[in-house]
């Protein structure tokens, strides 16, 4: 018979072998997300979309910040009715969104109403895949009739004309904006 010794260190050997492999896939999974984002969703087919219910309004009105974007990337517009007064871009505001230099240069991406999110995730409206943007890189939204970009904490930062933005800051027509190695205006 073996001695309740041996059996005990047998049995805390597995435990540590079974929380070492825990470790390492804790790892792989952290890695994973990292590098690629978050998986893919389906969309739901049209017929489904038109079966469900509409959701009911909201008794609190909705901040320009909560709104999702629409992707231009995946060829649907983005256009929306407003939500508040303040979301309603003025009658001179830009339209379009035109990618000057990097690796979409030319690209043109049309403005709505929503806001528009830059990064490297599949679910972001713009999609830049070079190794100097974030994940979740960047916000375009309308704030009091004003397009604004916020940086979302990126790892190498958001640029206005130079300038890094550390708060939402208003972006005039024409002015360079640069996510990574990616700089883009917003044109009429």
């Amino acid at each position: 018979m073996t001695d309740p010794s041996q059996l005990t260190l047998v049995v805390l050997q597995l435990a540590f072998l079974l929380l070492l492999w825990a470790f390492i896939f804790a790892i792989v999974y952290a890695l994973r997300s990292d590098l690629f984002g978050q998986r893919v969703r389906k969309l739901p087919d049209a017929s489904a979309a038109a079966a469900a219910p509409a959701p009911a309004p909201s008794a609190f009105p909705s901040s320009p910040v909560a709104a999702s974007p629409t992707s231009p990337a995946r060829g649907v517009p983005v256009v929306a009715p407003p939500t508040e007064p303040n979301d309603v871009a003025p009658s001179g505001a830009p339209t379009r969104l035109v990618i000057t230099n990097g690796a979409k240069a030319g690209a043109e991406f049309p403005l709505g109403r929503d806001e528009i999110t830059i990064g490297r995730s599949s679910d972001s409206a713009i999609i830049i895949r070079d190794d100097y943007t974030s994940t979740h890189h960047a916000r375009l939204m309308i704030w009091n009739g004003q397009w604004m970009i916020q940086d979302l904490d990126s790892t190498n930062g958001t640029f206005l004309a130079g300038a890094r933005v550390t708060v939402p800051t208003p972006v005039p027509v024409g002015a360079t904006v640069k996510v990574g190695a990616t700089t883009f205006e917003l044109r009429r």
